[in-house]
């Protein structure tokens, strides 16, 4: 099974994770939500599979392009 990443267009802070390792997610559903600017920018899965890792916690500041987590397709 192939392991896509999933990374984040925006840098801020980590402050919600909707999913957990074993879910399963469809293309387009909503791994993480970022806060930037005062607004929450959610971080999308780009495929359908089941979530292998979760690579942030709450509260993280994360960079722009930083993986988020990982899906196997």
């Amino acid at each position: 099974m192939p392991e896509i990443k999933i990374v984040t267009d925006v840098a801020g802070r980590v402050c919600a994770l909707p999913v957990t390792t074993g879910g399963d997610v469809d293309d387009g559903d909503e791994i993480a939500f970022v806060e930037a600017m005062k607004m929450e920018i959610p971080v999308m899965s780009t495929t359908a599979g089941k979530i292998k890792a979760i690579l942030v916690k709450l509260d993280d500041v994360i960079a722009e392009g930083q993986v988020v987590a990982i899906i196997e397709a």
